[in-house]
């Protein structure tokens, strides 16, 4: 199965439709809670990270019967030292983002923690790619 879903940079209350939407489709199709749990967390962290950083995103999920694979692509400044945006608290969000509730340098750190493999690549000045799966049967 493979689902397709646009993230508007800037809209903060469409943040979040994906994971929303892709956790129903899990418990569908009885996806353990736990692992439902998790995919929707770093998800929403990676929609988030779209929405506070970049003008426009991509959401592109495979479900197999041996995992969920999401790959996400925006446009935006990029990351220019994906090793310091890893680390717990830190964060480039604006102040207005920031004083909205968002930013406080959790969302990678998150996405690590919940998901099997995370891979990032970005270029300054282009955007940011961000890959991650799930594996169901552990």
């Amino acid at each position: 199965m493979e689902f397709e879903f646009i993230v508007e940079g800037g809209n903060f209350i469409k943040a979040g439709t994906a994971s929303s939407q892709l956790k129903k489709i899990l418990k569908q199709l009885n996806v353990d809670p736990k692992v439902v749990k998790r995919v929707v967390v770093a998800l929403y962290e990676a929609e988030v990270n779209i929405v506070a950083h970049a003008y426009s995103g991509v959401v592109q999920i495979t479900i197999s019967t041996e995992s969920i694979n999401i790959r996400l692509v925006d446009e935006g400044p990029g990351i220019p030292d994906i090793n310091l945006a890893m680390q717990t608290g830190y964060s480039t969000a604006s102040s207005e983002v920031r004083e909205m509730g968002f930013g406080a340098g959790m969302g990678l750190p998150n996405m690590k923690n919940n998901s099997d493999v995370l891979n990032i690549t970005s270029e300054v000045g282009k955007g940011t790619i961000v890959e991650m799966s799930f594996f169901l049967n552990q």
